[in-house]
């Protein structure tokens, strides 16, 4: 019996404080309402105006399609860009151009021989080169990376010839 009774009394107990929270949170205040007096910001504020083609022609004022005559950009200058230099850079970047091909070229050999094709070279031998014990992954990382080194110098390169105002049509 006493333990029937102690049940009952932590039941009853339960209940009183389940009871009193959910009371609580019945007579808490609802939040306040906006006032009468505020408006709403949406409403003070001017709506745009959308215009149409339709709008165009009857607008008292010009409209500028281009911007601001005063912002008109600077003509570039027509000075003769000397011929020796933009040789030197054809040059250099057909040199350049070269490492990279060359640089593709061992990529796909690379590329076929882990794959167990045979290779792209006319004789399939290379008696001037030697054996490599590097794994073919890294052999190919290596020769990426070397790739991305030419082509950002190419790309200096180019820069520089912009800057000193040559076209890229001078240097094909």
């Amino acid at each position: 019996m006493p333990r029937s009774l102690t049940f009952a009394t932590i039941m009853a107990v339960f209940a009183a404080f389940s009871a009193v929270a959910q009371s609580q949170d019945s007579n808490a205040p609802a939040p306040p309402a906006p006032s009468q007096d505020s408006a709403p910001p949406a409403e003070t504020k001017k709506p745009k105006k959308v215009w149409t083609n339709d709008d165009v022609p009857r607008s008292n004022g010009g409209v500028s399609v281009v911007g601001d005559p005063k912002n008109k950009p600077k003509p570039t200058s027509s000075k003769p860009v000397d011929a020796q230099y933009v040789a030197s850079v054809r040059k250099q970047l057909d040199k350049l151009q070269g490492q990279v091909a060359d640089i593709d070229k061992q990529l796909v050999d690379l590329k076929n021989f882990s794959e167990g094709e045979p290779s792209t070279s006319a004789s399939g031998m290379k008696l001037h080169k030697s054996y490599s014990s590097e794994p073919i992954e890294v052999q190919m990382r290596a020769l990426r990376n070397k790739k991305r080194d030419l082509e950002s110098k190419i790309d200096v390169l180019l820069d520089e010839a912009r800057k000193k105002g040559v076209e890229s049509s001078q240097l094909r």
